[in-house]
């Protein structure tokens, strides 16, 4: 009996682990192991497409380096990564710009723009903006903006 009840409290505190993991608020075993398994669909999907970003930036970069461009959704607006190898002087005015444009108020950033461009945000809607954005389109935005600095910056050249 002993064995049996010290199984049963493994197995409990497994599934306990499993829900808080998964974020899931179900307390039926086969919900947490449904629940588990979108959960591990939806890392599948996060994975295949940081695999074609990825590509992708390696194929611009065999021809025209331009920046590395992630956005992910946070609770309360979005986090936005953006590496490029090289300096790129102006690139920060023209993403601040799109993110005007967006209406995304930016609640915290990182910049670094000496040998390289790298910059981290964290933005958040703004709260009298009727739409909601996601982070599709703040991606395709900023990729928006990078491209018409690349492209002002070498017509100056």
């Amino acid at each position: 009996m002993v064995s049996r009840e010290h199984k049963r409290a493994g197995l409990h505190e497994k599934l306990q682990l499993l829900r808080s993991i998964t974020n899931s608020h179900s307390m039926k075993k086969a919900s947490i192991i449904v629940d588990a398994s979108k959960y591990i669909e939806e890392l599948k999907q996060k994975v295949e497409r940081l695999n074609q970003d990825i590509t992708a930036a390696q194929t611009s970069n065999n021809r025209n380096p331009l920046p590395m461009v992630t956005v992910e959704t946070l609770e309360k607006g979005f986090l936005i990564n953006i590496f490029s190898e090289k300096s790129c002087p102006g690139l920060l005015v023209s993403v601040l710009e799109a993110f005007q444009d967006l209406g995304l108020n930016v609640l915290e950033a990182r910049v670094s723009c000496t040998d390289s461009f790298r910059l981290q945000a964290v933005g958040g809607e703004n709260e009298e903006q009727s739409e909601n954005i996601d982070a599709q389109v703040v991606k395709q935005a900023v990729l928006q903006a990078i491209k018409n600095w690349s492209e002002s910056s070498n017509e100056q050249e």
